[in-house]
């Protein structure tokens, strides 16, 4: 049957979940935040978006934000395309006024760390804010390696939607489900939402080493994949310590590996992990990546404070998340990229 999905937020990773559902015969309404005004004027007069080296499959409806009240009229559920720096603003302008029957989606990846270093999910985060407002809905979410460029190259691309709302979920992967994009469901919301967030922070980690080879081997030594190999293992070591405090599912850890395999290999956290690992300081490569969005320095630094607060509170030690705390310290102390490997070994020998 035909649905109606509105997509409110036009960045890439939004934008792309309008080629899967267009596809298969669905009607798409996508909509740009207040900061998209030029993305949708370009969609309209080109019918592409402007990061995108393919036009949007016919029939895609295009609304700046004023009209998107009238961009839901009568739709199935809507995906929220902001990123984590739009969250506040999605609750306060689309969830807050949006038909609480009206099921949602969300792409935005992040945790919220609250000041007993616990770590929420955006939805948990979201739903506790509408219902301070008398409102009750869930949100769902999507997790997994998927880059917005690869999906609408079509690709071959797993996910995982997750939501306590079973039916619902399994009404929107019937959705979107095409023979390009492959979706598993979960009601593991805070366990996916923990695993697709944390990847970002150590993602920066581990590419971290590709610019270090670049600043003392010049950057046509090539690849070397000892280094990245090395930081990636920690970083799983580090992600399933983090996730079992999260009380995450097995299924959800290994999503989260997954993603933190394409975002190393494929996102925008490469590049500034880069920049860093060649010895540009913190500002020198935010000058350098101006315009890009870098959710994995949002990630990296409260799920950090959470792990300093545990660590107070004697619930973990922190010499457990060694690539976590030099992560932290390059963020906010301007510290060398240079890993601590010998943090990084163990001794299990008796």
């Amino acid at each position: 049957m035909k649905k109606v999905v509105t997509i409110i937020g036009s960045g890439m990773m939004g934008s792309a979940l309008a080629f899967p559902a267009a596809e298969n015969g669905h009607e798409v309404r996508l909509v740009g935040s207040p900061l998209d005004r030029d993305i949708i004027d370009a969609c309209k007069a080109t019918n592409r978006h402007p990061k995108f080296d393919r036009d949007f499959p016919e029939g895609i409806k295009y609304y700046q934000i004023e009209d998107w009240k009238t961009a839901v009229e009568g739709c199935d559920f809507v995906i929220g395309g902001v990123s984590s720096f739009g969250v506040d603003w999605f609750l306060d302008e689309i969830l807050t006024n949006l038909d609480p029957k009206t099921p949602v989606l969300s792409v935005t990846k992040g945790l919220i760390n609250l000041e007993d270093g616990t770590l929420i999910s955006y939805p948990d985060y979201w739903q506790a804010g509408l219902a301070k407002r008398g409102i009750e809905r869930e949100v769902c979410a999507i997790g997994g390696p998927c880059t917005s460029y690869e999906l609408v190259f079509h690709d071959q691309t797993e996910v995982a939607f997750c939501g306590k709302d079973s039916a619902v979920l399994r009404m929107m992967r019937e959705t979107l489900t095409t023979s390009y994009y492959h979706i598993s469901l979960t009601n593991d919301v805070i366990g996916l939402e923990s695993a697709v967030a944390l990847k970002n922070a150590y993602a920066l980690g581990v590419a971290l080493t590709i610019g270090l080879v670049n600043r003392y081997l010049g950057e046509d030594a090539g690849l070397h994949y000892n280094s990245q190999a090395g930081a990636f293992y920690q970083a799983v070591k580090e992600m399933r310590r983090l996730l079992a405090i999260q009380g995450a599912s097995f299924d959800c850890e290994n999503i989260g590996i997954g993603d933190l395999y394409v975002t190393v290999y494929g996102g925008r956290t490469r590049k500034i992990g880069i920049l860093l690992g060649e010895g540009k300081s913190y500002d020198e490569a935010m000058e350098i990546l101006a315009g890009v969005t870098l959710e994995s320095l949002v990630v990296a630094r409260r799920v950090a404070k959470a792990i300093y607060r545990k660590a107070e509170l004697g619930q973990v030690e922190l010499k457990d998340f060694p690539m976590l705390v030099h992560v932290e310290n390059i963020l906010e102390k301007g510290a060398d990229a240079q890993h601590p490997w010998e943090a990084y070994t163990f001794d299990n020998t008796k």
